[in-house]
């Protein structure tokens, strides 16, 4: 607690504006329940305690939302990754999250210079020609200009806002020591694993961030659609591209927020959602890479009903044995069989505690909601919603490339039901699904998953007898360490109890036994009363040594049956 306290110390300039902010608008509870307040206000700095009169009137989420919006670049995206976390906020904090996809005010292309003469090593306008310093689009990360190559390709130049790194920079240390203090601070939050997530959404924003790996991001995903006549990845030009400057081929097409524009280019409608929706399907099915941010913003189309994807900055990866899970869990959703979705979660779980048999009571009443209702009126994004409920409710945490997942999936549906009222994804869904399931099945597949098993079983008994000494190593030294979940730990120890009890009778009659037949081999003893007293004590101790065995075995016998 007290590294988490020192290292906030260090930031308290920033953590007074954003405690300030969130009290501000109506959030001040939240702030004080934390520590922060009480922290600001030891180190002497005062939080002014009053809230925008209107924020107070709106919904937490729309106070929430505000509030990220005015605290910059970091906040905004976090908001934008949190839009993604179905799994841990309820609809209405979904859809307030989801508008800070908005555009944010440029900033003036002066102000870029300097960023861009780093990059290039040289003034811009002596590579490119008729750089446009109006710009054509702005974020909270970068903003786009359009100019042209030397040989008159046009192009797009997205820059990186000045400053940005830094405050992404502050505010991501900050938001890890915050994470830290929820965790310690608000028991019922740490189910969810804020540090954790702090630490998914750093790493997502500093790539994010980066030009460079957005590069890789475009080069990666046209290959994957090399040789596609449907989708198009504008080209990259790596040479004049770095960590702040990225260098793309400018493509001229209708903006997918402009219906109006593609019914008068006589672009086919249906056929434009069909086509986006089996791409993006492709992605995530076969490919396992998927760009996870398909809001209409970053989708054009062209002539011959061809669809051009753009902002590649935000992408999902699934590993092949996640890719598996996830195809178990549509397939589960598509024939609404509730076993593989059970079985799925309970491996997403991990080591965490569910109620199995509530989960199963909740999975199925899902099922026994869309039980005989025809395919092409079932609706994923409604579905989804409800596994997510669930979910919720089970306190399982998704990690972050199936929330990515999920939340495309639903908007794939929506920007479908925009452009054909009468589109179900789960027409394409299923198709996929299945094929995916019947080719693990194939014979090259089979022995390619028998060689991995083996390989791993192999790894695993070769790696015997090296766990085995570390194991005796750590024992040597005293670091064994042995942790046991006891889930009835009262019941437990009543039955130690009990245990004990019969251990402790059963060696009282074995002495009795012991003891009786050493009294009654005495020949000569005292008498009293004309009887013998040493034989009729021995007599008296079998006595006692018979009904304290009829006792166990009785007790044993009543384990038994409880």
């Amino acid at each position: 607690m007290l590294r988490q306290t020192l290292g906030i110390m260090r930031e308290l300039p920033r953590l007074h504006e954003i405690a300030s902010v969130f009290i501000r608008h109506g959030l001040g509870d939240f702030v004080h329940r934390i520590g922060i307040a009480s922290l600001l206000e030891r180190a002497g700095a005062m939080l002014t305690r009053n809230s925008v009169a209107d924020s107070v009137t709106l919904h937490p989420a729309e106070r929430m939302r505000m509030a990220l919006e005015e605290l910059g670049p970091t906040f905004v995206k976090l908001g934008q990754v949190m839009a993604t976390r179905v799994d841990l906020f309820p609809p209405r904090w979904i859809a307030e999250f989801e508008k800070l996809h908005a555009e944010v005010p440029a900033v003036p292309f002066e102000a870029l210079l300097p960023e861009l003469e780093r990059a290039l090593g040289r003034s811009p306008f002596d590579v490119f020609r008729d750089i446009d310093k109006s710009a054509h689009g702005a974020a909270s990360i970068a903003q786009v200009h359009r100019a042209k190559l030397a040989d008159g390709t046009p192009v797009v130049l997205k820059v990186r806002r000045p400053g940005v790194r830094e405050t992404i920079d502050a505010d991501l240390r900050l938001l890890r020591r915050v994470a830290e203090l929820i965790e310690s601070e608000i028991p019922e939050a740490r189910r969810y694993h804020p540090s954790e997530i702090a630490e998914q959404f750093a790493r997502s924003l500093e790539r994010e961030a980066d030009f460079v790996t957005e590069t890789r991001n475009i080069e990666r995903f046209a290959k994957n659609f090399e040789g596609d006549p449907v989708i198009v990845i504008p080209r990259i030009y790596p040479e004049w591209t770095s960590d702040v400057l990225l260098v793309q081929e400018h493509v001229d097409g209708i903006p997918a927020t402009d219906l109006a524009a593609v019914e008068s280019a006589g672009l086919d409608r249906k056929l434009l959602a069909a086509r986006g929706v089996d791409g993006f399907l492709k992605m995530i099915l076969i490919d396992g890479f998927f760009h996870a941010d398909p809001h209409p913003g970053n989708v054009f189309y062209l002539p011959g009903n061809r669809l051009v994807l753009i902002d590649f900055g935000m992408v999902g990866r699934l590993s092949p044995q996640r890719r598996a899970q996830v195809i178990d869990l549509l397939g589960g959703l598509a024939r609404m069989a509730e076993e593989p979705m059970i079985e799925v979660l309970l491996e997403w779980a991990g080591d965490a505690y569910v109620d199995e048999a509530k989960l199963a009571t909740d999975i199925n009443d899902m099922v026994f909601d869309y039980e005989g209702m025809p395919l092409k009126d079932i609706r994923v994004g409604n579905v989804i919603r409800q596994f997510a409920a669930i979910v919720r409710a089970h306190s399982i945490v998704l990690p972050s490339d199936l929330s990515l997942m999920f939340k495309t999936l639903i908007t794939l549906e929506g920007l479908g039901r925009q452009y054909d009222p009468d589109f179900h994804i789960i027409n394409h869904l299923a198709p996929l699904v299945r094929g995916a399931l019947a080719e693990r099945y194939q014979p090259t597949e089979l022995v390619q998953r028998g060689r991995r098993a083996l390989s791993e079983f192999a790894s695993v008994i070769g790696g015997v007898p090296r766990d085995l000494a570390r194991f005796l190593r750590e024992a040597r030294r005293g670091k064994t360490r042995i942790d046991l979940d006891l889930k009835r730990l009262d019941s437990f120890g009543r039955q130690l109890d009990r245990t004990l009890d019969r251990v402790a009778v059963g060696i009282l009659t074995a002495s009795l036994v012991i003891g009786s037949a050493i009294v009654l081999t005495v020949r000569d003893g005292p008498v009293f009363l004309g009887i013998p007293v040493l034989p009729a004590l021995g007599l008296l101790g079998y006595v006692l040594a018979f009904l304290n065995s009829l006792w166990i075995v009785y007790g044993i016998w009543r384990s038994g049956r409880e």
